[in-house]
């Protein structure tokens, strides 16, 4: 291994210095300026797959970048029933959810511009923040399985 001169070393430190707190800086900064998809569970059939102005039911958790929680439909055992992509919810889920199938998991991480933007949602939710969902879409157009039965077929 080549041994680096101390007058080297001196030179480079800054340099290194400088990356080191850059980097240290932007991994404690969980903020993100672009929509970030996770596909955390795909059905292995993926028949019915939700399109813009589809009415889509989703379970979701809501945290904030620190992980405190601010909604749950899991919680209240409600999903929420919208229309996708047609402005119902904040584009972040309009475009997240684009192409999700029945029973598919995704991690959605929202910087505020396609979230709540500078205003925020108070007193849960303040301005600017980057909003984290974790979502099942549970039906689309009223069909619960990719098999495209309903729930009440199921039975």
């Amino acid at each position: 291994m080549p041994k680096m001169s101390l007058s080297c070393a001196l030179k480079a430190s800054p340099i290194f210095f400088l990356l080191l707190i850059s980097t240290l800086v932007s991994a404690k900064s969980k903020d993100v300026t672009e929509l970030q998809i996770g596909v955390k569970h795909k059905p292995d059939s993926c028949d019915i797959q939700a399109r813009k102005g589809d009415r889509i039911k989703v379970h979701y958790r809501g945290t904030l970048t620190d992980g405190t929680v601010f909604d749950s439909s899991f919680e209240r055992d409600s999903p929420i029933e919208f229309e996708l992509g047609t402005g119902q919810v904040i584009k972040g889920w309009d475009q997240g959810l684009l192409g999700a199938c029945v029973g598919e998991k995704r991690k959605l991480k929202i910087p505020s511009k396609l979230g709540y933007g500078d205003q925020g949602s108070p007193p849960t939710i303040p301005g600017g923040a980057t909003l984290i969902f974790e979502t099942e879409v549970v039906a689309v157009n009223g069909k619960t399985s990719s098999e495209g039965k309903t729930k009440d077929a199921e039975l």
